[in-house]
């Protein structure tokens, strides 16, 4: 097999071309509802309550890692299950933003969108970290 190379001159500083550079801030507020988990406490009580809450958590833990698998396999088809049932999931302890986020990274998965995919399952991972913290910080104030 026969590999041809192309070599590209290096650009000096004065032959670059400037173009402005926007920096973009990802936003640190991330919605929870806190009434879905208030109910759960006040229905369950507390220690079934905190196990119901860790297997959502484990549950949407295990769809992201299955959309994960799938983006890595270019599977469009197998991104839209497991990203609305983060959706499901997410609604029914009130994660306004983990649901927010799914919903996109389904949409991009309709569309076929593997740069917009990649963006928004970048921020479905960040929402959903920052919601597993601030469900245990509501639960230790309360």
């Amino acid at each position: 097999m026969e590999h041809n190379h192309t070599q590209f001159a290096v650009m000096t500083a004065s032959a670059r071309p400037t173009a402005p550079v926007t920096h973009l801030r990802c936003r640190e507020l991330n919605r929870l509802d806190p009434d879905p988990v208030d109910h759960i406490f006040a229905s369950k009580g507390e220690r079934e309550a905190e196990e119901m809450i860790c297997q959502v958590l484990e549950n949407i833990a295990f769809k992201l890692d299955s959309l994960q698998c799938a983006k890595a396999a270019h599977s469009f088809e197998s991104i839209k299950k497991p990203a609305r049932g983060i959706m499901n999931v997410g609604q029914q302890i009130g994660l306004i933003e983990v649901t927010e986020a799914a919903a996109h990274v389904s949409l991009c998965a309709e569309q076929r969108d593997g740069v917009a995919l990649s963006a928004t399952m970048a921020r479905l991972e960040r929402a959903f970290d920052i919601a597993v913290t601030q469900i245990w910080q509501f639960r230790d104030r309360h």
